[in-house]
């Protein structure tokens, strides 16, 4: 311990003028045990606590970003490498996949009948269901309806949100003139608030009464040979 005499008189001179622990190892080469023992008896004034506390938060806070990018980063790389396994869809996985969304999302068929309506937030499921209708259905634009669901706090951002859905589907604007109001609750524990926030979209299909019959025997075809049932 004699020949670190130097040392520990640099490192206690060190502390004393509020360097951390691992300030003073970059210049007094001993272990980390030698360091503390050394300084623990070694006292420090309120500012230089705060100088020690505010490093810590700062490289607390360095260390949280860099685990946001690797995150970011990472999240990117598994994203990228799933839509590449996706590939080309063809009609009849497009058909599949649509009839297999209307299952989970769409209006049910009723014993005495019901339109084929789907209503969900997602501008990308809005659209892809709409592709399935045009596209696999056969379904003439004029035939295909919307109604926008939105809370009554977001009543100044109508004219915006119809903007909205009008840009995201590719319809005029006209044809989202039908808006139901959702009472607003204060404690509400929504995350889509704010400007991100564009409501509900319904789309419906007139006269489609027997269009959502035969969904229905797609979904049960896909039961059975799934086996499933």
């Amino acid at each position: 311990m004699i020949e670190k005499t130097k040392e520990k008189k640099e490192a206690i001179k060190l502390r004393k003028k509020g360097l951390s622990y691992r300030e003073i190892l970059e210049k007094v080469p001993v272990a980390k045990s030698t360091l503390s023992l050394w300084l623990r008896s070694v006292g420090l004034s309120k500012r230089q606590k705060q100088r020690l506390t505010k490093k810590k938060l700062a490289a607390a806070l360095r260390g949280a970003m860099r685990r946001k990018t690797q995150r970011i980063d990472i999240t990117k790389e598994i994203k990228e490498k799933a839509r590449q396994e996706i590939g080309k869809i063809s009609n009849r996985e497009l058909w599949l996949i649509g009839t297999a969304l209307y299952w989970a999302e769409g209006a049910k068929e009723k014993e005495h009948g019901h339109l084929v309506v789907l209503g969900n937030s997602d501008p990308y499921l809005a659209n892809l269901f709409i592709k399935w209708l045009i596209k696999l259905c056969k379904i003439p634009k004029e035939n295909i309806h919307f109604r926008i669901y939105l809370h009554d706090s977001a009543e100044k951002r109508l004219p915006e949100v119809r903007k909205y859905w009008s840009e995201i589907t590719g319809f005029p604007i006209e044809n989202f003139q039908k808006v139901s109001w959702k009472k607003h609750k204060i404690n509400t524990k929504r995350k889509n608030i704010g400007e991100s926030y564009h409501g509900l979209l319904e789309i419906s299909v007139r006269r489609s009464i027997n269009l959502n019959r035969k969904i229905t025997g797609w979904i049960e075809g896909i039961c059975k040979n799934c086996r499933v049932v």
